[in-house]
């Protein structure tokens, strides 16, 4: 066994190998406080035949014994992976991707497993750097050790790796992995900063990178293995001297063509041309001649676009596609809009609801709900695929949260606009980018809804073509150039600042003069399309839309919640059925009456107010009989309250049987006499009435009683 160790911002941080899960290709259990993942990477003996592509399947498991919980359900036990692990398998799959040398397909599995969580320690970082480390110490040949951070900013302060206590203060939640010399991944959520700020922050998360990449050449130093030697299979040059010229000239004309589809079948049909072209000079050689064709066309469009500036649909670098918006779009939802830039195009819809409806989360992290939600679906008619509809992916998970991330930050708070809200993407037309169309449509839809945000959110796609010193920054990319470029950085924001990032990139790392470059493009883009935007609709409507419920924000004393309850839940019921309302009480006293109906809902809050309201001595109420006894009748004057009318209240003259003044269901008037000690209610109708004259007690019987 063999352990590493460091400082990292306070706390120690390990590297542990040796002792555990010794039979896959390489393991290493991480600490950082009281935060323990144990990562492993295991790689098949044989390569994937038929693949040209790297098989890498990463996961990461979350479980709830490592913060002492017991999962909820029937069967007890960790089920589906929650959101958090599907985006910790993502920052992780996105992290090592890049580093893996070309024509390396043996199938490989990386496996992050949480064994115990402290939340002032992430696990998510020591994922990745397990990763890292599992792999640069195995047989894989893993071309660059990485490390990862969280870093914060606190008062205008840059913190990497802070607490939770930090976390809550910060304004920027920042994810950042690298290697010694670039940055290799960056994903953040951020409230409103500046690009200067977002800079400063990767700067310094970069530093403290470098420190865990040089602990991790400690390690592999002395305990790593020989790497597998990748066989390059290259093709024969004389096929290649011969079919590329060809493909050349069918590759060069498809790619003037701007509309995607016709593109697209232009390629397909060049494609299918040198099969049957070549078919009997190269026989059972086909897989060769689509390497071939794949090669010229990805050298094609990227020369294209150095040498002259122009893409495959026409535009210059910095041009962005032709965007159209589109509010209330659908007639009986609370808020639609539908945002089209180019051949993508994404229909948005808002939901509000009660705040009963807010998400329950069950994770390893300290929240519990969220009452702002977005889901992105992504169904194959997008890119005109005939296909299986299943449940959302990786991908729709991780687009739908980066999305959300971006629009979080100008959602009123609780106190303000006391609603669940539940945004869904439908993404109708995809051709690059459907997660910024997701947050333009998304910052739409609620405008049209009435949520009153703070200011609407856009965003933009950047993409990067770099060929040895040859450098072409793109902005608002389409699917061919994430496809065969180098980048894909998506920012999002308002006017005032940045609200999300997330770059994926395919070389070895960015330095830090592109990744400025492309983040002043970026910041010049998404608020071009804002621009656009904020012609069809800049702000929320005055109203909520007809068909959104009207929220009633009440306060009672906690105290009487109890009341508004009622046994088993009686009272607070009977509302409800009565008023066709929703009700929610939060246990500090507040009161939130979801009414679709105005009427039900005032009459809702006129029966809430009833029930805390407390009876006082000397006031006068109307209350119904309630039941009949002997010595008099119990009265209710306010929901659930109910006094004694003593016999000898209930008239000026001598009444024998309480029945022959009052019956039960009877609705009269009585005034409270006192309440006592005990808090008990004495009532008399008599009080009200007129005495009659001469004093006579009436029947002839004088009433002595009191």
């Amino acid at each position: 066994m063999q352990t590493y160790t460091m400082e990292l911002q306070g706390k120690e941080f390990s590297m542990e190998t040796g002792r555990l899960a010794k039979q896959a290709s390489g393991a290493v259990l991480l600490r950082h406080g009281d935060t323990m993942v144990l990562v492993t990477a295991t790689v098949s003996d044989q390569p994937r035949e038929g693949v040209d592509f790297l098989p890498l399947t990463v996961d990461y498991e979350e479980r709830l014994y490592a913060v002492g919980r017991i999962p909820g359900g029937f069967i007890k036990r960790e089920g589906r992976p929650t959101e958090r692990a599907t985006l910790g398998c993502r920052l992780t799959d996105r992290s090592v991707r890049p580093l893996f040398p070309k024509g390396f397909n043996h199938s490989l599995h990386i496996v992050a497993t949480i064994l115990s969580m402290d939340q002032d320690c992430p696990p998510e970082p020591l994922a990745i750097i397990g990763a890292s480390a599992a792999l640069s110490i195995s047989k894989i040949p893993f071309e660059e050790p990485i490390g990862a951070v969280i870093v914060g900013l606190v008062d205008g302060e840059v913190v990497v790796n802070p607490n939770q206590e930090e976390t809550e203060k910060s304004s920027l939640h920042l994810m950042l992995a690298g290697s010694e010399d670039a940055v290799l991944m960056v994903e953040a959520g951020a409230d409103e900063i500046n690009k200067d700020d977002v800079i400063k922050a990767i700067q310094a998360g970069h530093e403290t990178i470098k420190e865990i990449v040089d602990l991790q050449k400690k390690m592999v130093a002395e305990v790593g293995e020989e790497k597998m030697i990748v066989e390059s299979k290259t093709l024969p040059q004389d096929m290649v001297d011969k079919v590329e010229p060809v493909v050349k000239e069918g590759v060069s004309e498809a790619l003037k063509i701007s509309d995607k589809q016709e593109r697209e079948e232009k390629l397909a049909s060049v494609k299918q041309e040198i099969k049957d072209k070549f078919v009997e000079d190269y026989p059972e050689q086909e897989s060769e001649l689509s390497k071939i064709f794949e090669t010229v066309l990805k050298d094609t469009l990227r020369k294209m676009i150095i040498n002259e500036d122009l893409r495959a649909d026409g535009r210059r670098p910095e041009e962005i596609r032709p965007i159209s918006c589109e509010i209330s779009s659908l007639p009986r939802t609370h808020g639609s809009a539908i945002f089209t830039r180019g051949q993508t195009q994404v229909l948005n819809i808002c939901t509000l609801s009660a705040l009963r409806d807010m998400q329950m989360l069950d994770g390893l992290g300290l929240e519990e709900s969220k009452r702002f939600m977005h889901h992105y679906n992504f169904p194959p008619y997008s890119v005109g695929e005939a296909g299986f509809m299943r449940g959302p992916g990786r991908r729709e998970i991780g687009h739908g949260a980066l999305a959300e991330r971006a629009l979080e930050p100008v959602v009123p708070s609780e106190d303000d606009f006391p609603y669940t809200i539940r945004l869904v993407s439908e993404v109708l037309e995809s051709n690059g980018s459907t997660s910024m169309g997701s947050v333009c449509s998304g910052s739409l839809a609620m405008m049209d809804t009435g949520v009153p945000l703070k200011r609407p959110v856009s965003g933009i796609a950047m993409g990067l073509i770099k060929e040895g010193d040859d450098v072409v920054i793109l902005s608002d990319i389409q699917g061919v150039e994430d496809f065969l470029g180098d980048m894909d950085f998506k920012v999002a924001g308002t006017e005032k600042g940045i609200t999300a990032m997330q770059m994926d990139i395919k070389i070895k790392g960015l330095s830090r003069e592109l990744l400025e470059k492309a983040l002043d493009r970026a910041d010049e883009g998404y608020k071009y399309i804002l621009n656009i935007m904020n012609e069809t609709i800049s702000e929320a409507r005055p109203e909520l839309s007809p068909n959104a419920p009207r929220m009633i924000r009440m306060q009672i004393d906690v105290d009487k919640i109890r009341d508004v309850i009622g046994p088993g839940g009686k009272m607070i019921n009977k509302i409800i059925s009565e008023t066709g309302v929703g009700i929610d009480i939060e246990p500090d006293g507040r009161v939130f009456i979801a009414a679709v109906d105005p009427e039900g809902g005032e009459k809702a809050r006129e029966m809430i107010e009833a029930l805390v309201k407390d009876v006082e001595a000397g006031e006068v109420y109307t209350g119904k009989v309630k039941r009949v006894e002997r010595y008099g009748a119990f009265v209710e004057v306010l929901p659930g309250k109910e006094g004694l009318l003593h016999i000898s209240h209930l008239d000026h003259h001598r009444v024998d049987k309480t029945e022959d003044v009052v019956k039960l269901g009877d609705e009269i008037e009585v005034k409270v006499l006192d309440i006592d000690d005990k808090g008990r209610i004495n009532l008399s109708r008599k009080a009200l009435l007129e005495k009659p004259s001469g004093g006579g007690g009436g029947r002839g019987k004088p009433d002595n009683r009191r």
